[in-house]
């Protein structure tokens, strides 16, 4: 098998899904209607809920969604071979991504941009409502350390990675006011892309000087920046910071993608994993489990994942400008993201197996498989750094892109800047993610508090603001600081799909209660028995032989009790649905129209 053979194929996959399935979303089973004013123009407060263009707001949805998931889990389940991520990937994100990530946005929107606990609340009940909120809660804290442990170790010690993506910053705020005052969108971005490429070119020169010793962090600080950095992410208004940073980051992802798949074009490396490995019935070096249910837990982003529901009921619903700009922000998004996925699965395929596993396991872990390093030890030299033991995904998709790109001959000699490039994308990639979603657990915070505290509620409240940013910043903070990637990544996998199931809980319910057709809750109800059913029994897994095994590698009590409460709340909620549709199922259609 050859990498060209699966970029096209994949391409005109996903290409004919938006054409055809992201139209009958849009027009058949969502029916927008661009007559009615979105919540962006009928609250327009000119912080969280701004009229923004459709490509802006694209930008800004898909650097949020698109974190560590694309990029990490795609690697980590190359233990199973080639064949179980890639259709993962494309059957995930064409029947269940994408219609997850539309339905949310839409079930948000329609609410005036509420979260999915209130929209929750609203739509199945004040018991659903509150365990969604819960936890939503739960969750956004879970994954905002997890995803900020890979942002850590890809800073720690790195000057030039650090320099790059803090200069996205003061740029980001340089492009948001020059938009606002003059509205000239080509000029700011063409402006703010040149500086942000000046930023990544500058980045080498820093180093060994004092700016770049002074930019040289270990893992505490930089536990200690990243959440200073994510509140006033989530604190400022969204056009200063947090959409003109996302927007600006979303070229270089998408670029550095765009040159893979070139790169790719150019020399079509063949793909060096089998189909499938001796590891799809457990027992692996990276996942102990099976290929089922781990494939689909692992590759949660680039598939299907609870963190979209997030951002789709976060900050993109404040934003968009027409109704249908949901078919390109929320189902062509999640498609794009799936190519991301597709192309760092790629990367990691194309290196030799041995070289891989050397990579993503510990040293005495990879004496137990009998294999020898190939390319390795080359291209640690090439890259002037011990490549050996760093597990996590991030620095075997730095290796990946590497060798794939200096295989060009015009750029074999630049192994070590191509890495070190790649580390830093895989940065601001992920950084993206951390300030929306800290943002998110912001409206989250004010939502489940404001039951209790009313003025909290208002998200113009500046006190309220505050109060819930630090508050955010420091639940997640706490975990990062004081936990290990570990500890912290090990619980991502099962609550990220947990919310998943929940935001298909409350599309199936939307669709049930607006579609022409009630067979039209097929679309959320088809992707929802899968994940669901795959979600508890993951669940169930990790904590029989994982988290309660006082002998695995991954015993810990906490995160046994932890998993137990997500799953009980899941369980709560489904029930909760299911008597809500039979209610919904047995109420006249005339009459659910003139109600909702």
């Amino acid at each position: 098998m050859n990498a060209i053979t699966i970029v096209i194929a994949s391409m005109c996959i996903l290409m004919i899904a938006y054409r055809l399935y992201g139209t009958f979303m849009a027009v058949k089973v969502l029916k927008l209607d661009d007559s009615k004013p979105t919540p962006a123009h009928e609250v327009n407060d000119g912080k969280d809920y701004v009229p923004t263009n459709k490509w802006v707001s694209f930008g800004h949805h898909f650097a949020a969604i698109a974190a560590a998931g694309p990029l990490v889990g795609p690697i980590l389940a190359a233990q199973f071979g080639y064949l179980p991520g890639l259709l993962w990937l494309l059957i995930g994100a064409v029947i269940g991504g994408a219609v997850h990530d539309a339905v949310v946005l839409f079930a948000s929107m329609r609410k005036k941009g509420k979260s999915l606990s209130e929209v929750a609340k609203e739509e199945l009940g004040p018991v659903a409502g509150f365990c969604t909120g819960l936890a939503m809660l739960f969750i956004i804290t879970i994954t905002m350390a997890g995803l900020s442990m890979v942002v850590l170790h890809a800073l720690e010690k790195n000057p030039w990675g650090t320099f790059a993506v803090g200069t996205t910053i003061p740029i980001a705020m340089g492009v948001g006011l020059y938009y606002k005052k003059t509205g000239n969108l080509k000029l700011a971005s063409t402006v703010g892309f040149i500086l942000l490429m000046l930023a990544v070119f500058i980045g080498p020169s820093i180093q060994g000087t004092a700016l770049g010793d002074f930019l040289t962090f270990d893992s505490k600080t930089l536990a200690l920046i990243l959440p200073i950095y994510a509140f006033f992410a989530a604190a400022l208004p969204v056009w200063l910071l947090l959409a003109p940073r996302d927007y600006l980051s979303s070229f270089m992802k998408i670029g550095v993608f765009l040159a893979l798949i070139i790169g790719v074009f150019i020399i079509n490396p063949s793909i060096q994993f089998p189909a499938v490995t001796e590891f799809v019935n457990g027992g692996g070096p990276i996942l102990a489990g099976p290929v089922w249910p781990f494939i689909s837990i692992t590759i949660a982003c680039g598939a299907i994942s609870g963190f979209h529901a997030f951002v789709g009921s976060g900050t993109t619903p404040k934003m968009l400008d027409r109704w249908s700009d949901i078919k390109v922000v929320g189902f062509g998004a999640m498609l794009v993201e799936c190519l991301v996925g597709i192309m760092a699965l790629i990367a990691a395929t194309a290196l030799q197996p041995a070289d891989y596993f050397a990579i993503n396991s510990t040293p005495e872990v990879f004496k137990t498989l009998g294999m020898e390093v190939i390319h390795l030890p080359e291209l640690a030299r090439e890259i002037g750094l011990d490549l050996e033991g760093r597990t996590g995904g991030a620095v075997t998709l730095a290796v990946g892109m590497t060798y794939i790109f200096t295989s060009i001959p015009w750029f074999e000699s630049l192994s070590s800047y191509f890495f070190q490039f790649v580390i830093m994308f895989e940065a601001v990639f992920i950084l993206t993610a951390i300030d929306a979603g800290t943002r998110v657990a912001r409206y989250l915070i004010q939502d489940f508090f404001g039951e209790f505290y009313k003025p909290l509620k208002r998200t113009e409240w500046l006190p309220g603001n505050i109060f819930a940013s630090a508050l955010a910043c420091l639940m997640w903070g706490y975990l990062l600081y004081s936990g290990d990637i570990g500890s912290v990544w090990a619980l991502f996998g099962v609550s990220n799909q947990l919310m998943a199931s929940i935001g298909l809980i409350v599309g199936a319910t939307v669709i049930l209660k607006i579609a022409d057709k009630r067979r039209y809750m097929l679309t959320c109800l088809i992707p929802l028995a899968y994940l669901f059913v795959t979600v508890n029994y993951a669940g169930y897994w990790m904590v029989k032989h994982v988290y309660l095994n006082p002998a695995a590698a991954g015993y810990n009590v906490l995160n046994a009790i932890l998993s137990v409460i997500m799953l009980i709340l899941g369980v709560v909620i489904f029930i909760s649905a299911i008597k809500k549709w039979l209610e919904i199922w047995n109420t006249p259609r005339r009459q659910l129209e003139a109600t909702y």
